[in-house]
């Protein structure tokens, strides 16, 4: 293999020099537990302070709002075990949708066992969730609704303001698992009434285990870890510094690079699409073609199977994947591709390719030749593929 082409960014992200240049001396010199009473412990605490802050400040929201967990992950399932398990005396029914992360769909599968009730809203054929919808699930029982900023599989963004709005004028808290959407689209929790968010540093260029939970002030929600006052007393266990620090960091450089780096990964997603779509007959793009993520590019290809799809693509040194990197041990169909209305045998041939600022223009066009040589050899295998051209020419 000569070269390496990442295309997996949804599933983690590289760490930027820069952001282990701030994080390297949390490990060495200042490696101090900010809990501790000395002085240069107290020097770190401010440092996470200050840390705190300019996370706060990318979304809006207040320092103290600002809750660090071990990644997105945890944030989720604090969110909503935490309201589930403050409200329960208000009411046990919970709103979410049928394409979330399974750190939201398990949590939630979770409480059904004891005893919460979960609507699992549909969407339609681009991940789109409708208010309309959303209005009609409503209860006197729900206590909490839970929709995804923008989709891990098909990058489809949505209408978040729209729907935080719906759950407040029915005085219900609205929580958004925006891990793939955190530095890399605009976010502010007033304006979009979002009041729990979760993020995770390493999808934005910063490091593994470490997230935050955004609380907007006086949301009620029961701890999910105890033991320690770390975290305003919220969420027990010595702070991952070096995490923080990184953690805002990359932050940092995310809003700077926000505007122009966006600009450049549509300008290579859009290229992708128009080619695949326009030289790989039988193939459909996954997601809303406008409203996506600017880095992500979903496809389904018919006749084939996604897993020997990677596998040639590997070969090739493309690395890609067929959607949520906490399922890809699945044999089983993506959930989101199923909740979109494919059916089984389409969703199996699918794959994920999502870029980054280092991705190239030469990139996007080996990307393309390799996958319509590869397309093509393995539908030159599939008896299926052949009964269908033969149908054809005989039509």
């Amino acid at each position: 293999m000569d070269k390496l082409i990442y295309m997996d960014n949804a599933a983690t992200t590289r760490v930027l020099p820069e952001v282990l240049e701030a994080m390297k001396p949390y490990f060495t010199e200042d490696f101090w537990n900010p809990a501790s009473a000395y002085k240069t412990a107290g020097e770190t605490a401010k440092k996470i302070e200050e840390a705190r802050e300019v996370i706060a400040k990318a979304i809006g929201a207040q320092g103290k709002e600002i809750f660090f967990t071990a990644g997105g992950s945890e944030s989720d399932n604090w969110a909503i075990k935490g309201v589930a398990d403050a409200l329960k005396d208000k009411g046990n029914h919970i709103i979410t949708t049928k394409i979330e992360h399974h750190a939201v769909l398990h949590t939630c599968e979770f409480l059904e066992k004891h005893g919460y009730e979960v609507t699992y809203l549909p969407v339609d054929e681009n991940g789109l969730v409708s208010p309309e919808e959303l209005e009609k699930a409503i209860k006197p029982t729900t206590i909490l609704v839970s929709i995804m900023f923008a989709n891990n599989e098909i990058g489809t963004i949505e209408p978040i303001k729209e729907l935080g709005k719906i759950a407040h004028d029915h005085g219900i808290y609205f929580h958004t698992d925006a891990v793939q959407a955190f530095g890399h689209e605009k976010i502010d929790v007033n304006e979009m009434n979002i009041d729990l968010l979760s993020s995770s540093a390493h999808k934005l260029n910063g490091p593994k285990g470490i997230g935050f939970l955004y609380i907007r002030k006086g949301v009620k929600l029961s701890n999910l870890i105890h033991g320690g006052g770390q975290e305003n007393g919220r969420r027990a266990g010595t702070t991952n510094s070096a995490g923080v620090i990184g953690y805002a960091k990359a932050t940092e450089i995310a809003l700077e690079r926000m505007e122009k780096r966006s600009s450049y990964e549509k300008k290579l997603r859009d290229k992708l699409i128009d080619r695949v779509l326009a030289e790989i007959p039988y193939t459909r793009l996954n997601g809303h073609r406008e409203q996506r993520l600017s880095n992500n590019v979903s496809f389904c290809f018919r006749f084939i199977e996604g897993e020997s799809l990677l596998i040639m693509l590997n070969q090739k040194g493309i690395c890609a994947s067929s959607g949520s990197a906490c399922t890809s041990g699945s044999l089983d169909p993506s959930h989101v591709l199923l909740a979109i209305g494919l059916p089984h045998e389409i969703a199996h041939g699918s794959v994920r390719l999502t870029l980054s600022e280092d991705t190239t223009e030469e990139d996007i066009d080996y990307i393309a030749e390799s996958l319509k040589q590869i397309v093509d050899r393995l539908r030159s295998m599939s008896p299926l593929y052949e009964d269908f051209v033969k149908k054809h020419k005989e039509a």
